[in-house]
């Protein structure tokens, strides 16, 4: 496997230390130290491997650790901080993500047996080892960078079978149950997606539990098993992200960003976005503002 990690290190080299486009779809990769203040989202569903140095990614509270030759799968969009690491030798971090696409992913389910059993009150992300036939699938992805006249034609194979080879794993009872409607983790996805929309509105967990077609004492069950998180937890952590952006990229004030995504109370807000992220929110967006600009610095030498 190792000689297919090369290739792949290889290929991946002049990606950013930001999310870096390949020009095949839903495909990304990063390289690099990457800002705390930039793995602190909410992260889209995704299968993302692993090339070089390491990562942890904290949801909730559950933190995975991550290392070359392994892989992480997040089924459901949700609320996470990270940090990256160099590997032994310095080598940098170095990583490839695909976007899970539930529609290409029923269409591959439709082609095959179904399982005995589905998993139940599992999380919806973790981290398993890659195996060379994955790492394979990766690798003629990747390839395609070097041929763009070939991605209209042979990525949509490769995507398909990276998603095959996943579903053949440990993790691949995920992509079934994302992609299946009536699973529970599909249900509790409906519900997210709520939330998302509508993150800065008081939170109603019957209608949420309406949405889900579940009980609320099943919903919040089965919300926290998918999630790490309860859908409070869960809301207000996305409330906080938005409001850090809003703080950072817009140079909103304090008690406009608490508005905008929902609280009526600038105190609580800052008492809330201090506990989440360790600082008030006017030194932590002094502090970001500070990194970016030396980003940017040691970037054009």
């Amino acid at each position: 496997m190792e000689a297919q990690l090369n290739e792949l290190r290889a290929l991946a080299a002049h990606a950013e230390n930001r999310k870096t486009e390949t020009g095949i779809p839903r495909v990304a990769m990063v390289k690099g130290e990457i800002p705390e203040h930039a793995l602190a989202a909410v992260y889209d569903p995704m299968v993302n491997l692993i090339l070089q140095g390491g990562k942890s990614m904290t949801v909730g509270d559950r933190t995975l650790q991550y290392d070359p030759a392994t892989y992480f799968v997040m089924s459901v969009d949700l609320p996470a901080v990270g940090s990256v690491r160099p590997d032994a030798s310095g080598a940098p971090y170095l990583a490839v993500s695909l976007t899970l696409d539930p529609v290409l992913i029923a269409g591959l389910l439709s082609d095959l047996p179904k399982p005995a059993a589905a998993a139940s009150e599992t999380a919806a992300f973790s981290v398993a080892a890659v195996t060379p036939e994955l790492l394979d699938a990766w690798v003629r992805m990747l390839r395609l960078m070097t041929r763009p006249t070939d991605i209209p034609a042979l990525a949509p194979a490769y995507e398909r079978e990276i998603l095959y080879r996943v579903l053949q794993g440990p993790m691949g009872w995920m992509l079934r149950d994302i992609a299946s409607p009536d699973t529970a983790l599909a249900r509790v996805n409906l519900a997210i997606q709520k939330i998302r929309r509508d993150y800065a509105l008081p939170l109603r967990m019957e209608e949420l539990a309406d949405h889900a077609a579940m009980s609320v004492s099943a919903f919040h069950r089965h919300f926290k098993a998918v999630t790490a998180l309860s859908p409070l937890q869960y809301q207000k952590q996305m409330r906080l992200l938005h409001a850090r952006s809003l703080l950072v990229a817009e140079r909103r004030s304090v008690t406009s960003a608490a508005q905008e995504v929902g609280y009526e109370s600038a105190t609580q807000f800052s008492r809330e976005y201090a506990r989440q992220f360790g600082l008030p929110p006017a030194t932590d967006v002094a502090r970001i503002i500070g990194e970016i600009r030396n980003l940017h610095i040691e970037g054009s030498y």
